[in-house]
């Protein structure tokens, strides 16, 4: 599976961007889908998970509440509608796939990565 992020950008505090992240190469529904972020000097993170028809998300505490996962597998594309904006939300957004229907945390357990999409928020 190929993976290409988009969306990216600046944006001011309180702001909002929506990522999307379109597959190909593979039948995107087979693979339940993540975003995770890397801020400079910091170790790659969990930001929110969807499962396979988009039934169960998960999302990590700095995201709930802000951050939205869904995906249209008409379209093989998964997005991540990110409001309410705030500094620290700053790195370099990663979609990925993993086999399997639930929804992981985990980074070891998805096995394609799209290139990144840089989001940098001002105060």
């Amino acid at each position: 599976v190929q993976l290409q992020a988009s969306g990216g950008g600046l944006v001011q505090a309180g702001g909002s961007l929506r990522l999307s992240c379109a597959a190909s190469g593979d039948t995107f529904g087979r693979y339940s889908m993540g975003w995770f972020r890397q801020a400079p000097g910091k170790e790659r993170e969990f930001v929110a998970a969807i499962s396979l028809a988009g039934r169960y998300t998960s999302y990590d505490d700095s995201a709930k509440g802000r951050f939205t996962i869904s995906r249209d597998n008409t379209k093989n594309t998964v997005y991540l509608q990110m409001n309410s904006l705030k500094p620290e939300d700053t790195a370099v957004y990663y979609c990925a796939a993993a086999r399997g229907g639930w929804t992981t945390a985990a980074l070891a357990e998805y096995i394609f990565w799209g290139q990144g999409a840089q989001v940098t928020v001002s105060s």
